[in-house]
């Protein structure tokens, strides 16, 4: 075998890193007996017909073949098992045959007291053989004399040939000898990722380059079509109203904010979006023939219902729970899948036929599930916050839950109960960190919740290390994101603020109101440059780091807000590896992706049968999750 002595010299340098002299030693000595002649079926052969049984070593030659039993029982194969046994009972019975033909009947005797014992225990048919040495003729006696023929032998050895071959040039081999070729196979594709990666960059380029030209496109002939409308109808008294002008971006669907500017909060945003509904009737038809969408105040088609419906490859539906979806989550793998709905259960389960299902759980928490997260390094660990204020630690190996925290200690003052509103693992880091809230979570409104709890957790110890620091009778938190290193920590709250906070020190380090509602859920942008928020009005805004308070990209998906009667379920948004597609929940059947770089418009997902309550992205492949309303799952996989 080609990579054997490349697997031997592997073996070597470890013991030898390990410090491991005896057993080198030992490795060394057996190396030069080499027992099993480097799986060469020849020298196997001559080590068994030309060595063990002329010169009567029925220890080694008993070895030897428990050797490649063990081998065997590796394998999930137990035809070859039996083979192999059939095939020992012959090897050891033309031993016996030689010894006798040699005149060695002392060496059978030995033999069977050697090993009597057990071949009895293997089967029965060993019990004529224990009489052979004491017969005078045993090649004339009908129990033996087909041992004793030439034709038996050859066709025993010929036998044990086609075996040795048939196991060694197979595919059973050692996950040592694998490791040779295994690297040059993950080469190659490491090869073959980059040479794609290159080209889908580049073509990624080219298509923003199209569609900027084409949203330049529209946006002339938008201008010239209003131009020319206001014109017949002789509105030319437009430029009357400067006020209204300076409110207006010419390119379609967008709220102009000055990158001069200085926003100053969340009510300069607000009346950025209610701009429209100052003046009269004139401002209003405007805006609908410049296609800026819907108005705060305005009935009319909002701009995502047309979107595109997106190009699906292929879409698995799950349907294991009997409650609305509350939550789903990615494993840090991407492999298994998590989803948690409003019966009190969470189920972990898998879309791809391929991924051993072994992992598959049902846990019943006994109370609405609020948040989920999964460990970062590893699929072992998932994560579950409820509205009771209790934190459980599934092992997904073991399946069990490893550890029941109570976070209404958190509130020992207050006598009611709390609810964990989010959970999130450091990405390096055994720590994570969970935002709690005093009372319960009753409908999708948050602002009914009383103060926050923000408090680190250990992974190893399951002990509280600190609570991070909001001032007094802070509103409570609705959603964290770690950065990629785990050193920054972002908050948003019920007040509309977004705090940021430095893990290494546990102290904040910044915050700004981003709305004038309630965040539901915080993002940290592809770069790390930005972050987004989505507000319980349904406005979504991307905040630059780097001019603290400037937006960067937003969107109003108010009217993709839940029903009233729609409890527990609380909008939230996920981006794609990319960081180019924003998916966010809604109150439709179907949820909206934006186009979040240099795009001005997304895609509509596959409808559910109800609104959709929870959405995620897998961490690598252009496939997401969405929960609903409907109590289903659906994986769908991008073209």
């Amino acid at each position: 075998m080609e990579n054997m002595e490349y697997a031997e010299e592997l073996v070597r340098e470890f013991l030898i890193f390990r410090g491991f002299t005896s057993t080198l030693q030992t490795y060394e000595s057996e190396l030069r007996a080499d027992i099993c002649k480097g799986f060469q079926v020849d020298k196997i052969l001559d080590l068994i017909f030309s060595v063990y049984i002329p010169k009567f070593q029925a220890e080694k030659l008993v070895g030897l073949l428990s050797f490649f039993k063990q081998y065997l029982s590796s394998s999930s194969e137990a035809v070859l098992i039996g083979t192999l046994s059939k095939l020992e009972a012959s090897i050891l019975r033309y031993y016996i045959v030689h010894a006798l033909q040699v005149g060695r009947r002392d060496r059978v005797v030995d033999f069977f007291a050697m090993r009597g014992n057990e071949l009895l225990e293997r089967s029965h048919d060993w019990t004529p053989w224990f009489a052979i040495p004491y017969i005078k003729n045993p090649h004339l006696d009908p129990e033996f004399r087909i041992y004793f023929s030439k034709e038996w032998f050859e066709a025993m050895q010929l036998s044990v040939r086609n075996f040795f071959c048939e196991i060694f040039n197979g595919s059973r081999l050692p996950a040592l000898l694998k490791i040779s070729s295994d690297a040059n196979s993950t080469n190659n594709l490491k090869r073959d990722i980059g040479q794609l990666n290159l080209k889908l960059s580049q073509l990624q380029a080219l298509l923003e380059e199209k569609e900027e030209q084409l949203s330049q496109l529209r946006s002339m002939e938008g201008s010239n079509d209003s131009s020319s409308i206001l014109r017949e109808e002789g509105i030319y008294a437009l430029k009357d109203t400067p006020e209204v002008c300076t409110t207006i971006n010419p390119q379609i669907g967008q709220t102009e904010f000055s990158q001069d500017s200085d926003v100053a909060g969340p009510s300069k945003i607000h009346s950025e979006f209610i701009s429209f509904n100052h003046g009269d009737d004139l401002t209003s038809q405007l805006g609908e023939l410049l296609g800026n969408g819907k108005t705060e105040n305005s009935e009319d088609v909002y701009v995502e219902e047309d979107f595109p419906e997106v190009k699906v490859e292929h879409q698995e539906t799950f349907l294991g729970h009997t409650s609305p979806i509350s939550r789903c989550r990615f494993s840090a793998s991407g492999n298994n899948i998590a989803s948690a709905s409003l019966d009190g259960t969470v189920r972990i389960w898998t879309y791809d036929s391929s991924t051993p299902a072994s992992r598959n759980a049902t846990i019943y928490c006994g109370t609405e599930i609020l948040s989920l997260d999964w460990e970062c390094k590893s699929d072992r660990l998932l994560l579950i916050g409820t509205s009771d204020g209790c934190i459980k630690a599934w092992n997904v190996d073991a399946k069990r839950v490893v550890c029941d925290l109570n976070t209404t200690e958190t509130f020992p003052s207050i006598l009611c109960c709390c609810s964990v509103l989010d959970v999130k693992c450091s990405p390096v880091e055994p720590i994570f960190v969970s935002a709690a809230a005093s009372g319960r979570v009753g409908s999708n409104n948050l602002d009914n919740l009383g103060f926050a709890s923000l408090t680190v957790w250990n992974m190893k110890t399951w002990k509280a290390m600190t609570v991070l620091p909001l001032g007094e009778d802070p509103p409570a938190i609705t959603s964290l994101c770690f950065n990629h290193n785990g050193k920054i920590l972002a908050a948003s709250a019920t007040d509309g603020m977004i705090h940021m906070f430095d893990m290494s020190c546990g102290l904040q380090i910044t915050g700004w109101p981003a709305h004038d509602s309630s965040i539901s859920s915080i993002l940290f942008g592809p770069d790390e440059t930005s972050i987004f928020s989505l507000g319980s009005d349904g406005k979504i805004f991307e905040w630059s780091l780097q001019n603290q308070g400037q937006i960067m990209w937003s969107r109003n998906c108010s009217r993709l807000r839940y029903p009233a009667d729609l409890k527990y379920c609380r909008h939230e948004m996920a981006l794609d590896g990319s960081g180019r597609r924003l998916l966010v929940t809604s109150g439709s059947v179907r949820a909206p992706i934006y186009q979040v770089q240099g795009g001005r418009s997304g895609w509509r997902t596959l409808a559910h049968a109800a609104s959709v309550t929870a959405v995620d992205w897998h961490p690598i492949l252009p496939i997401f999750l969405t929960g609903s309303a409907d109590n289903s799952v659906r994986v769908t996989s991008l073209r």
